[in-house]
């Protein structure tokens, strides 16, 4: 069953842990590509110095104020894309990162667009990889997830303890980077970086 909005407008940090065990999914022309979420990490703006808008309101930051359930992707590193969940009310530039995804549906098609073998860990165990394997582009950018192309949906499987810690490659972000605003599934061989405990 597709998410409502309902899901997205709430506090960041919510959202961000009750991701885990949702299911990303990704309709395009070649065919549908879905993963279970194992990993995701919270982002607070403005005044979080680790989120893209505690720079204020820019081109590339606008959708994140707008209203929550649309996603905000961008360029990571210049190199590949990432998707976030806009979440919480308009206005506050609060989004959910997606770190990894265990996949689940259309694992011939990401291996494709990967150019990767079998190995279905190395797929979608980081925020570039699983855009990739998914085929979520710029062109996703301000997409509403509530629509029938890019959505979250609930998941009969079971959902494993769940893990906080820091988020990766903040430190410039000063005391901000410190906070345990990362969550993740324990013990899932899916998850993009330790602690895998």
């Amino acid at each position: 069953m597709k998410i409502t909005r309902d899901f997205y407008d709430r506090s960041v940090l919510v959202v961000a842990r009750d991701c885990i065990g949702k299911i990303l999914v990704h309709r395009t022309a070649e065919g549908e590509t879905a993963g279970r979420i194992v990993e995701a990490e919270a982002y607070r703006g403005p005044r979080d110095l680790a989120a893209h808008s505690s720079r204020g309101l820019t081109k590339r930051t606008a959708a994140m104020y707008g209203p929550p359930g649309h996603a905000y992707v961008f360029r990571l590193y210049g190199i590949s894309w990432a998707m976030n969940l806009v979440v919480g009310a308009a206005g506050n530039p609060h989004a959910v990162l997606i770190r990894a995804l265990e996949p689940l549906r259309g694992l011939n098609l990401m291996a494709r667009r990967r150019g990767k073998p079998a190995d279905s860990r190395e797929l979608t165990n980081g925020p570039g990889k699983l855009t990739q394997a998914l085929a979520i582009t710029g062109d996703d950018y301000g997409r509403d997830l509530c629509g029938d192309q890019l959505f979250l949906e609930h998941s009969d499987l079971p959902v494993g303890p769940v893990g906080r810690s820091a988020r990766i490659n903040v430190e410039y972000a000063g005391e901000w980077a410190a906070r345990l605003w990362r969550f993740h599934e324990r013990g899932n061989r899916y998850v993009s970086v330790p602690p895998r405990d």
